[in-house]
């Protein structure tokens, strides 16, 4: 039987230090939740791409993964570049907006992202 392939790799944004936030705020949640975010960035990485419920278009080529939790909501704000979603920027949604500042933090991201892979 023949292997589905994924149609994006997965990358964590990564600052020029190496540091890899969206992996070390992962890190740092607990099991259960870990296990849904990853069974969410799956079906994002297998079925790309999605929509509403799973996926938002902010704009600009920002999306956000929107995950639920036993207790709350969870995002993951990401970008497609080249068949690869990175990962740009997670937190735990405790408004009914999305954050202005995470939304800011995240496009800094997506920027630093592209003009690192320019140096390349």
């Amino acid at each position: 039987m023949e292997k589905i392939k994924p149609t994006l790799k997965v990358e964590f944004y990564r600052e020029l230090n190496g540091n890899e936030p969206v992996r070390i705020w992962l890190q740092s949640l607990d099991k259960p939740i870990k296990m849904i975010l990853g069974e969410d960035i799956s079906k994002v990485q297998f079925r790309w791409p999605l929509g509403m419920p799973l996926v938002r278009n902010l704009g600009d080529g920002i999306h956000e993964l929107r995950s639920h939790i036993p207790n709350g909501i969870i995002r993951i704000i990401f970008m497609v570049i080249n068949k690869t979603m990175i990962l740009l920027h997670g937190f735990i949604k405790k408004t009914q907006k999305l954050p202005i500042q995470d939304l800011k933090l995240a496009k800094e991201r997506a920027k630093n992202y592209e003009q690192q892979e320019k140096k390349k």
